[in-house]
């Protein structure tokens, strides 16, 4: 891996895009839409639960609310109509009976107030449903003067109508002019939903976690530490992701013990040779054709020791929680060099590795500069180690090709006799192994920056 993996970018957009919605609007939604698999599956669960349920509520409850109101007016409306023909058309001592009939059977409070006119009429409220739809029922069926008050108390409506035989006051209950009931359904409705997306949640998180798990355990892999116990579980798709990752693990693996196997059985082959080699130059003359062999013999040992070490970058050495400023300390004894690292800083990673990937670095900087400078810090949850030095520097279209194998620089930094081009690619290996990356670029001392970033 280059780097450490970071999150997809969201697909939102393309949703967002193919919907044909302004770019101000579009741009404010991508900000604020989650990008985790678990938020984004409970938000397509939940919207549209939320949008059926408010069309519910809107299209048929209001509408029952309403045509529940109104019946219920009319009938209101009719039975105090009937009761004021009866009044009007009776005897006087007959209305003292159709008064306890009305009280016994239809109302709560049926009586002569003995007031001379009606009170002073309320303004109507705006959003009373009840006042609009009683006073229009009982306009349409009583037709002579009235006065309501719907706003008596919690519980009754009272009204007030001029008749023939005096001023009639009639006490109602609410809930029998008023469709009072409808919230229960919105409770209902609420306390469901709310079952169902508890329901919702659990089971996603039950899908989600094996998902959250792979995802860890590549992570963990491609930062070279160990993986743990990953078993394949949740649904089919997700296992057989797990399964192919497991599998492409293993073989990873086996292609890595297989390569540092043969480089160490290639190396300790030729180093063998290359002691004959020695032992027979030793017995011949000295001269300048022997010279010449015995400086290609020390080379190809200085190549076969670097051939070794890149195969040791493959060790399966765990990560160690160590002190940053006693690492690179080691790694640059023996070289003049500037180091800079804040006290107590601490990271997990690969101790050995680590300081051969700065030794690295250092060692291929002090060898094309007089001026070596190595700093650590902390940034964002990254271990940053910077060398600069005051060299050549590498041109920057050559500064992805020199962390090839064997690659070298016509002129500039890498063009010694003893090198074999394998400095970059070992730094390289250690820190992508690790789950970080090593990146080139001009340093302010006027050669070349080498910056490692390693997850902490």
């Amino acid at each position: 891996m280059s780097e450490a993996a970071s999150p997809a970018r969201p697909s939102w957009r393309r949703v967002l895009r193919r919907a044909g919605l302004p770019a101000p609007l579009e741009r404010w939604l991508r900000r604020r839409l989650p990008r985790r698999l678990f938020p984004r599956s409970i938000l397509i669960i939940v919207l549209p639960m939320l949008v059926l349920q408010s069309v519910v509520a809107f299209v048929f409850l209001d509408r029952h609310w309403e045509n529940m109101t109104w019946r219920l007016s009319e009938g209101t409306a009719q039975a105090i109509a009937a009761i004021v023909v009866l009044l009007e058309r009776s005897p006087p001592e007959r209305r003292g009976d159709i008064l306890a009939i009305a009280n016994e059977k239809l109302f709560t409070s049926a009586r002569f107030t003995g007031d001379a006119t009606l009170p002073e009429r309320k303004p109507q409220p705006i959003f009373d449903l009840l006042d609009r739809a009683l006073s229009r029922q009982i306009r349409r069926e009583v037709d002579r003067p009235f006065w309501v008050d719907t706003a008596r108390s919690g519980r009754f409506v009272e009204v007030r109508v001029e008749t023939a035989v005096g001023i009639l006051s009639v006490i109602t209950r609410r809930s029998d002019t008023y469709a009072s009931n409808s919230h229960i359904t919105l409770v209902w409705m609420a306390g469901t939903s709310l079952v169902l997306i508890a329901v919702a949640v659990l089971f996603l998180k039950g899908q989600v976690r094996p998902i959250q798990e792979l995802a860890a355990a590549a992570e963990r892999f491609g930062r070279g530490r160990p993986v743990g116990r990953l078993r394949p579980h949740g649904a089919i798709e997700v296992r057989q992701a797990a399964s192919a990752f497991l599998e492409m693990k293993h073989r990873i693996e086996r292609q890595i013990e297989q390569r540092t196997a043969m480089l160490a059985g290639v190396s300790h082959d030729l180093r063998t040779m290359l002691t004959r080699f020695r032992l027979e130059l030793v017995l011949l003359d000295d001269s300048e054709a022997t010279a010449a062999l015995s400086a290609d013999v020390d080379q190809m040992q200085a190549m076969l020791e670097d051939y070794l070490q890149f195969a040791r970058t493959d060790a399966d050495e765990p990560a160690d929680a160590v002190a940053i400023a006693d690492l690179v300390e080691d790694a640059v004894r023996g070289v003049p060099a500037d180091v800079t690292v804040p006290p107590g800083l601490t990271a997990s990673v690969r101790p050995t590795a680590t300081r051969r990937l700065i030794a690295n670095l250092v060692t291929n900087a002090a060898a094309h500069a007089r001026a070596v400078a190595v700093t650590a810090r902390r940034s964002s949850g990254w271990l940053i180690v910077e060398v600069e030095d005051d060299g050549p520097g590498i041109p920057e279209a050559e500064r992805e090709a020199v962390f090839q194998p064997f690659y070298r620089l016509d002129t500039a930094r890498n063009q010694d006799v003893a090198g074999t081009g394998l400095g970059l690619t070992i730094a390289r290996d250690i820190a992508r192994r690790q789950g970080g990356d090593i990146t080139l670029g001009d340093s302010p001392l006027g050669g070349l920056l080498a910056s490692v970033r390693l997850p902490l």
